[in-house]
């Protein structure tokens, strides 16, 4: 199967048809096959970084249409929960994107084309250059096909993927200032530490959560915290 009847097929399944096809195949250029090839000069980071801020946009302005009652808080956490790199993953894996994207061999016979973040960031790449070839709209069009269908289980997701990261974002959201975490405490014998976090938002809302490294305590306190916003809201 040639490139462009592979481009056509993709573009069928995320609902819009590109003007100029090579903003395409950049989107879907893994930057391990411009490393392994010295005649390609670009890769889809660039188109990734641009697609990444066309979603924030997309994504708030469906979560405030579609939830008229929820807070700016709860908002926040929701579109965050659109856009994680789990919940894209999943969506570019509805349309099967891994199999069009162009990466080195290593990559590949690692298992690059089903790794989540290859999937998330193709499709924020595949955003953006949709972005490019015709404007808010056109990249509205794939949100629409794509995002869109998988937009209830994404924001009622109980299992956020990076929940300091959602917690970060709420935070900045609201208050322009960032939650914080303390340790209160390690417990137990050099190879079998517990640690003890507290996380605090700038309301003075706390959780506490434990965990057998720092790092796995404060996500923990994180999720607490976001299942908190969540139910009672800011």
């Amino acid at each position: 199967m040639g490139i462009k009847r592979e481009h056509g097929v993709l573009e069928k399944r995320i609902g819009y048809r590109f003007k100029v096809p090579a903003r395409l195949t950049e989107a879907l250029m893994h930057r391990s096959f411009r490393y392994e090839n010295a005649g390609i000069a670009v890769d889809n980071e660039r188109l990734e970084f641009l697609g990444d801020a066309v979603l924030c946009l997309l994504s708030a302005a469906c979560v405030f249409e579609t939830h008229p009652t929820i807070s700016e808080g709860e908002m926040t956490a929701m579109r965050a929960r659109v856009i994680s790199g789990k919940a894209l993953a999943c969506c570019a894996q509805d349309v099967e994107l891994g199999a069009f994207l162009r990466m080195g061999f290593g990559e590949e016979r690692s298992g690059g084309r089903m790794r989540p973040t290859n999937l998330a960031n193709a499709l924020e790449a595949v955003i953006g250059a949709a972005f490019l070839d015709g404007g808010i709209r056109a990249a509205g069009k794939i949100f629409d096909k794509v995002i869109r269908p998988r937009l209830s289980d994404s924001a009622s997701s109980a299992e956020p993927d990076n929940p300091k990261g959602m917690l970060q974002e709420y935070a900045q959201g609201l208050w322009k200032a960032s939650p914080t975490y303390e340790l209160i405490s390690t417990e137990g014998p050099a190879h079998a530490t517990v640690f003890t976090v507290r996380v605090t938002l700038p309301d003075k809302r706390t959780a506490t959560s434990s965990g057998r490294s720092k790092q796995n305590a404060e996500s923990a306190a994180a999720a607490i915290m976001l299942r908190d916003v969540s139910a009672n809201g800011v």
